[in-house]
């Protein structure tokens, strides 16, 4: 196991009827705060009014930034820093999934950039101060809410990139599971893939010395796993809802990577395909997936595919690579239960972009992935997906 730095700074307010630790925990962080938010589904299910209720009883004043878009524009970006600047606004509350809260992180970072926040999210050195950033949670999927990335796009260019450090973690997050009892299927099991994903990232790697951040991923993966069907019967199951929200926390706030050198793979290639054809983040993620599995699957490789079809998935055969097929086979199933693509071609998507896409792929670290991938490595994986 590696070196690492333990930093989690987030505090967490998990479970029912937390949110009235809002107010005052805000309170702590300003008298006058943006408010973040994305469709207006909050204002249907009746969290902005309880949200805002917090605000008024605790004498916060409040503007407002909505429609940010399921995967987050730098226009929204900038919409918001020049809000924060004309309001005088001291921290920022984002109430959604991880496309809003991405987009509140660089909106706090852009208020101390002289800049266009673009740049922040192209460099993130460039990331010096942010105002404080508050989380309410509506949507289990992407993590954000405990780390200090952000996923920004510039659909003019076709560019989808992650920025961040420490000063972008949340100060605090509220969690309550009934908050997504509205989200809608494909929306629920969408996030499940990206939670799962967010594990894989973390599990297949290099490093074989890290067996206790190795059993708490193939934990999270039989959570996601034992719940995503309970959810798709019974959507406001709260045990459900609860222990897919908590997997999502736990899948990317560091626990499940510190000690190794993680070089996210399919993510890498996700992005490009959100970059070009704006497509779910989680529908992209399940569909590649398995192709990466099968790609990357070598005699070298055996060693960790044993482990997650043995400990994940409960499998036995003659031989390790039988049962690394095996647990190749069971995932991409799972995903097909849930109802989710195999396909590129199923979500509208050709090959018109595959050279360029691999091509910006291969420049987010790749040659130090799990197993190192290079531009034309990238194109055959799209290949096999259309």
């Amino acid at each position: 196991m590696q070196n690492f730095h333990y930093n989690i700074p987030t505090e967490v307010f998990f479970g029912r009827d937390e949110i009235k630790n809002l107010g005052v925990n805000l309170k702590k962080l300003g008298n006058r705060i943006l408010l973040v938010y994305g469709g207006g589904s909050i204002k249907k299910n009746g969290i902005y009014d309880a949200i805002t209720q917090e605000l008024k009883i605790n004498e916060i004043e409040f503007v407002e930034l909505s429609g940010v878009e399921p995967n987050p524009r730098i226009e929204s970006v900038r919409k918001g820093v020049e809000l924060c600047r004309q309001n005088n606004v001291e921290a920022v509350l984002a109430v959604g999934g991880g496309s809003t809260i991405d987009c509140a992180k660089i909106i706090a970072s852009g208020v101390y950039y002289a800049g266009d926040p673009w740049d922040q999210v192209l460099d993130e050195n460039k990331i010096v101060d942010a105002l404080p950033i508050a989380v309410v949670l509506t949507l289990a999927a992407t993590g954000s809410e405990m780390d200090g990335y952000a996923v920004i796009s510039d659909m003019d260019k076709h560019e989808k990139w992650s920025s961040g450090n420490d000063l972008t973690k949340p100060v605090f997050a509220i969690l309550d599971p009934e908050y997504t009892y509205s989200v809608s299927e494909k929306q629920t099991v969408s996030g499940i893939a990206d939670i799962m994903s967010h594990t894989f990232e973390c599990y297949f790697t290099r490093e074989r010395g890290a067996y206790l951040q190795s059993r708490i991923c193939e934990g999270i993966l039989q959570t996601c796993i034992t719940f995503a069907g309970v959810l798709i019967d019974n959507p406001q199951d709260y045990d459900a809802r609860a222990n897919i929200m908590w997997a999502s926390s736990l899948a990317i706030n560091g626990i499940c990577s510190y000690g190794q050198e993680v070089a996210w793979s399919v993510h890498a290639i996700e992005h490009e395909l959100s970059a070009f054809y704006d497509i779910t983040h989680g529908v992209g993620l399940a569909i590649l997936t398995p192709y990466w599995m099968e790609y990357v699957l070598n005699e070298d490789t055996t060693w960790r595919f044993k482990e997650y079809g043995k400990n994940v998935w409960n499998l036995d055969g003659e031989s390790d690579m039988e049962i690394s097929q095996k647990a190749i086979q069971k995932t991409r199933e799972f995903f097909i239960q849930l109802g989710l693509p195999t396909k590129l071609s199923e979500v509208g998507i050709d090959q018109s972009y595959f050279e360029e896409m691999s091509q910006k792929a291969v420049s987010l670290d790749l040659e130090n992935a799990f197993v190192p991938l290079t531009a034309k490595d990238v194109k055959n994986i799209l290949m096999m997906a259309l």
